[in-house]
């Protein structure tokens, strides 16, 4: 879809901190992460919402949100992630994607509020890029 952001990524016409770019989707961080190391995974067709994406597809996308949801504990030091998916309300981006946020006990985060935070610079967003990717092997 031409006026959609995440179909830009998706075709490289948009620059973004990639983590994985495979036949079922596309992972990149959040440039206003929770956490640092949060990641949009996102199916590669235009798709607005979780029941518009495809039976065919829901394996390979899904498989790689579980890929995704390994690695960055992994490449973070987080204890875990919280993983999820708004469809339609609070989507800020009518395309498909699965946040996977990196956790740990104690961080702040309670409920649906989720802060934001920026990167320092570009530099320390593609280190966070890199070593997710690296995780996913």
């Amino acid at each position: 879809m031409a006026d959609c952001l995440f179909c830009s990524i998706v075709a490289g016409e948009v620059p973004a901190f990639k983590v994985v770019d495979s036949p079922d989707g596309v992972g990149f961080l959040d440039i206003r992460p929770v956490f640092k190391g949060h990641v949009l995974v996102v199916p590669r067709p235009h798709v607005p919402q979780l029941v518009d994406l495809s039976p065919d597809l829901l394996p390979g996308f899904f498989a790689l949100v579980q890929r995704v949801a390994a690695a960055v504990p992994a490449a973070t030091e987080a204890k875990g992630t919280f993983v999820a998916m708004n469809n339609i309300v609070s989507q800020s981006v009518p395309h498909l994607h699965a946040h996977v946020v990196p956790r740990t006990k104690g961080d702040g985060l309670r409920g649906f509020f989720w802060p934001r935070h920026k990167y320092a610079s570009d530099e320390e967003a593609a280190s966070y890029a890199s070593s997710i990717a690296s995780a996913l092997g």
